[in-house]
């Protein structure tokens, strides 16, 4: 990697860390900032359709976004031999209820419309942010067009848009899944996915 790239994706790495540090501070204290998001979602949810917010909200169920990745991993595996980006795509999916759950069980925020605690952070949007993103960071090199990152990142930011609109959760507890696991999605891109990938011709 040029020094440029790797002084741009510390940087990214820093802003990711910051920003969930000060989300996840402002949401456990109960701060100013945690105050602002609630008055926010409920001047949003339930705005659009069911009909169409449900789908979006879907996007980051398990039922969904992991048949992609594991085609994904499939795929990679068979055109390439690419084990190491595979597995760290699913060690990096297996983060995903390693990080949440007990961030769920300390924060225990209650819910927006839904009964009980421990919605922050989503564990939806993490899923569908690792399973999208990562599935296009695997089929990328194998592509003659790079359209599969932008389309990861439509899927994402439409899934936690879901998810707000139709109530399942807090602005913030979206926010906060972005910041931590692009904080994941940027250490994976920068180690065996690059390792791997420079060796691969596009096809």
């Amino acid at each position: 990697m040029r020094p440029a790239s790797r002084r741009s994706r510390a940087a990214a790495l820093a802003l990711c860390c910051t920003l969930f540090a000060l989300i996840t501070w402002q949401v456990a204290a109960h701060g100013p900032l945690r105050r602002a998001d609630e008055r926010l979602g409920r001047a949003v949810f339930r705005d659009a359709p069911d009909a169409l917010t449900q789908p979006l909200a879907d996007l980051g169920s398990m039922t969904v976004a992991l048949p992609v990745l594991a085609a994904a991993v499939a795929w990679t595996l068979w055109r390439g031999r690419r084990w190491r980006p595979a597995l760290a795509t699913v060690l990096a999916m297996a983060a995903v209820p390693a990080l949440v759950i007990p961030l769920k069980v300390w924060i225990a925020r209650p819910g927006p419309l839904e009964p009980g605690t421990g919605w922050y952070p989503s564990g939806h949007t993490a899923t569908a942010m690792v399973a999208y993103c990562g599935a296009a960071l695997l089929v990328t090199p194998y592509l003659r067009r790079r359209w599969a990152t932008p389309v990861a990142v439509v899927l994402t930011v439409a899934t936690g848009i879901g998810l707000v609109l139709r109530g399942y959760h807090w602005p913030l507890d979206v926010l906060g899944s972005w910041c931590l696991f692009g904080v994941v999605l940027l250490v994976l891109n920068s180690t065996g996915m690059q390792r791997s990938s420079a060796r691969t011709p596009t096809g």
